[in-house]
């Protein structure tokens, strides 16, 4: 047994660090170290069980029942608020979409361009049509009035952002709620990211804006607790203004010789384990917790958001309502920015350009953050002057148009490991030392054709 934990030791030492603050994206690290090991030892408990009996196993029910509790009278819920445990937020948003879906003929979604890919996706496997509704090009707010000229018959769920991943922007929720309403259509506040941390900074003073289940027209909202509820991933909660509008994401059958299945989420089997590390983290911090860790980040956030502002050629996009930044330039190339950052032990996230949002940084600021964004700022200062005195990476105009001109649908299994291969993207999911030359390349491409290239490489990851 050693030697295998030695290998899995051994084989997390090229991972990305997850606690310190170093990874600013995938990680939400409370830093406290307590946190991790009553959610580790609490998942280790329950681990065998099996969520797919509640009858089996009533302890996992019954966690599970104080989980949706806990966040029902944290987000505005009330005696008929009902709410399912998922595996994340992308499950979360998926059963949003499928308990909506069979309201209408031809089903839609009207989405703002700044919603969470999870609503593509649902999209894609559920049959519904995307109405996409470009967001104010400064704010990145959703627009309320677009939105609701984008309602139509065919529309069965329109969704919201508190905040948003891309910018940290909070959208004009009861603005949109009331235009869903007024056309009978249900809608979907994503608070993955926001949704545990939001009512902890509103009652630190904060100008929150009100985005939960009490505003009027919402009828769905998920909250993510592997995020700022510092719980081990993955752990998500779906709730439902009431148990009426939840049914549709319901599934069972007797159509074979076995037993009923009786499914509540898109999984059949599911571990008592996540839940189990989630209710017991949940218990542990508690309400005044939650309460000291919302104040370390808000704390982390101003102080980063200050030094990122005073460094020439930066800015942030947009007014971030949360934790999340998006940091842009018109002087320095970003990719190599990430890459210097990446040099002095800091991982920020590269985002694309998108409509009127230009190539950015993503951040994802934490507890764990407090105390070290002077270190932080210091770095981003160097390397912005590094990048400076590299200046950007450069595509060749004859490459950019050539893959500009290329037909994803149309390439082979070939040209697309030719592509990957120029693009440093190897087999085996290897990665060249430094992204930007890659992250250039991967910019010059239309977006779908990037989906393609990184779905061949995903294909090269796993074999």
């Amino acid at each position: 047994m050693t030697d295998v934990l030695a290998e899995l030791h051994a084989l997390r030492a090229g991972d990305l660090p997850t606690h310190g603050g170093r990874t600013l994206a995938y990680v939400y690290d409370s830093g406290l170290s307590e946190v991790d090991e009553i959610g580790a030892d609490a998942h280790a408990a329950a681990a065998g069980t099996n969520g797919l009996d509640p009858t089996a196993f009533p302890s996992v029910a019954r966690m599970e029942n104080d989980i949706v509790a806990t966040a029902s009278r944290l987000l505005g819920g009330n005696a008929d608020t009902a709410g399912s445990v998922t595996s994340g937020g992308t499950e979360s948003c998926l059963l949003a979409v499928l308990a909506a879906r069979d309201g209408r003929p031809d089903p839609s979604l009207v989405l703002p361009s700044t919603a969470h890919a999870a609503f593509h996706k649902a999209a894609h496997l559920f049959g519904l049509r995307v109405i996409q509704v470009p967001v104010d090009p400064v704010t990145f707010r959703a627009d309320p009035a677009a939105t609701a000229a984008a309602i139509d018959d065919s529309t069965v769920l329109v969704v919201a952002s508190a905040p948003s991943y891309a910018h940290g922007v909070i959208d004009s929720i009861p603005e949109i709620a009331a235009a869903a309403a007024d056309r009978g259509v249900r809608m979907h506040v994503d608070a993955c990211i926001g949704g545990w941390v939001l009512p902890y900074l509103r009652r630190l003073g904060e100008d929150v804006p009100p985005f939960d289940l009490s505003v009027p027209g919402v009828t769905s909202l998920s909250v993510d607790l592997h995020k700022y509820a510092y719980c081990p991933k993955g752990t998500s909660v779906l709730l439902h203004a009431d148990a009426g509008l939840r049914r549709g994401h319901y599934f069972a059958s007797a159509a074979w010789p076995g037993y009923t299945m009786l499914n509540s989420t898109l999984q059949s089997t599911r571990s008592g384990g996540p839940p189990a590390a989630a209710w017991a983290v949940l218990r542990h911090l508690g309400d005044d917790g939650y309460l000291r860790l919302a104040q370390r980040v808000r704390d982390a956030v101003a102080r980063i958001r200050a030094g990122i502002e005073g460094i020439p050629g930066l800015r942030v996009l947009g007014d971030p309502g949360s934790t999340l930044l998006a940091v842009a330039s018109d002087e320095v190339d970003l990719f190599v920015v990430a890459d210097e950052m990446t040099a002095r032990g800091w991982y920020t996230q590269p985002q694309f350009a998108y409509q009127s949002s230009p190539v950015n940084l993503h951040l994802t600021i934490t507890a764990a953050n407090h105390g070290s964004e002077a270190a932080f700022v210091a770095d981003l200062t160097a390397a912005v002057a590094a990048a400076r005195a590299l200046g950007p990476t450069e595509v060749a105009p004859e490459l950019a148009a050539a893959i500009a001109a290329l037909d994803p649908e149309t390439l082979t299994a070939e040209q697309f490991a030719g592509l990957l291969a120029g693009a440093g993207l190897g087999q085996g999911g290897g990665l060249p030392e430094r992204m930007a030359p890659v992250n250039a390349l991967l910019a010059a491409a239309p977006p779908r054709l990037r989906e393609r290239l990184l779905l061949e490489f995903l294909g090269t990851v796993y074999r």
